[in-house]
């Protein structure tokens, strides 16, 4: 089944996904911070879009789009497979069109710490596994 995008609903593994950064201290010259890719406290879910580095001017464009009144650095763009190998996983959420989110991120209500370790121990790996593109402004 495809969604309103065109895209298939399933994510597949060798899909790029861009987490658009909103932070300068998202990222540094070289590489994406793990803050980049904790999840959204309210709803436990990290935003991405379904686009890899190229083409850069239609990365940015979707990015200054959907974040709408607030500045787009750029982006990490991680591949979904290595979303999954850190025991996470992709659900697309349309609207808006190519939209997902990282989900099943460890949430332990009787243990918070322990949880909290758990997610900041995950967003580095998949810090580590991204790629950064840098927006000029």
């Amino acid at each position: 089944m495809s969604l309103p995008s065109g895209l298939p609903e399933e994510v597949s593994d060798d899909e790029p996904l861009a987490r658009f950064l909103t932070s300068s201290g998202h990222f540094n010259s070289s590489k994406i911070k793990q803050a980049a890719f904790l999840p959204n406290p309210k709803d436990g879910r990290t935003s991405v879009f379904r686009h890899g580095q190229e083409p850069k001017a239609s990365l940015e464009a979707i990015g200054n789009r959907q974040i709408a009144g607030r500045r787009v650095y750029g982006a990490g763009i991680v591949k979904a497979g290595d979303v999954r190998a850190v025991e996470l996983d992709v659900e697309s959420i349309e609207p808006p069109p190519r939209h997902a989110d990282i989900i099943n991120w460890p949430w332990m209500k009787d243990d918070r710490e322990f949880g909290k370790a758990q997610r900041k121990e995950m967003a580095i790996l998949l810090a580590q596994k991204s790629l950064l593109v840098q927006f000029s402004q």
